[in-house]
């Protein structure tokens, strides 16, 4: 197996830290106010829908990041929705999660929405 670069890790290193450090966080293209992505806005748009506060991270400031999360996750797309530390999934999961309640439920037993 080739060795990791030093680069790579760190940012493998980053991005555990902050999917382990922040309740929710959103890896996506652009930002919440600004999506740049109508995938990305639509993820925005569940969370928005749920009152639920996150982190956004935008992978279009670095190349390099917007690799590593992928490599990461092992999960080919963007965006990507991370809940206490697990990775959730990108949009279609993420729409038909809420869609069918299993967000809510997810969110509810993470201590994150109330009952």
């Amino acid at each position: 197996m080739e060795r990791e670069k030093p680069a790579h890790q760190r940012l493998i290193a980053r991005i555990r830290s902050e999917v382990t450090g922040h309740d929710v966080v959103l890896y996506m293209k652009g930002t919440p106010a600004e999506p740049q992505c109508g995938y990305s806005a639509a993820v925005v748009h569940v969370l928005d829908n749920l009152a639920i506060s996150f982190t956004a991270v935008d992978v279009l400031t670095d190349p390099a990041l917007r690799q590593a999360i992928k490599d990461y996750s092992s999960w080919p797309t963007l965006p990507q929705l991370y809940i206490k530390g697990k990775f959730i999934g990108g949009c279609d999961i993420t729409r038909e999660l809420y869609a069918n309640g299993e967000l809510q439920n997810i969110l509810r037993a993470a201590g994150l929405l109330p009952d």
